[in-house]
């Protein structure tokens, strides 16, 4: 009776360890990247030769080739799908506004203050 009370105390231990070893290792598959919130992030244009990185209202803009700084503003989502963004072209020091409309999570059509049409696309 000792040898069965033994074993039945193993098989317990064992299964307690194995409960314990699924239930802290985690999943087995890394989890799903959090989808896209509005416009923020980093967007290339259609040639890519820019990379614009909008973070809390604000937008910064490189040359993907040098990493020099070609622009820099400020960015205001005036509808669900719509933005608005105001700053400095730092390379003719003047100012730029666009309005932009995002038609999917991935990409912005965008219009210049001047009526130039561009199109940016997320960057993952």
């Amino acid at each position: 009776m000792t040898i069965a009370r033994k074993l039945l105390a193993a098989g317990a231990a064992a299964s307690l360890l194995a409960a314990a070893a699924c239930t802290t290792t985690g999943p087995s598959e890394p989890l799903p990247a959090a989808a896209p919130k509005g416009v923020e992030g980093n967007w290339i244009d259609a040639k890519g030769t820019g990379l614009s990185t909008f973070t809390a209202g604000k937008f910064t803009t490189v040359a993907t080739d040098t990493g020099q700084k070609l622009s820099e503003g400020s960015y205001t989502m005036t509808g669900a799908t719509s933005v608005e963004i105001h700053g400095t072209s730092l390379i003719r020091q003047t100012p730029v506004s666009f309005n932009c409309l995002m038609v999917s999570t991935s990409q912005l059509n965008c219009t210049s203050a001047s009526g130039q049409n561009f199109v940016l696309t997320r960057r993952a």
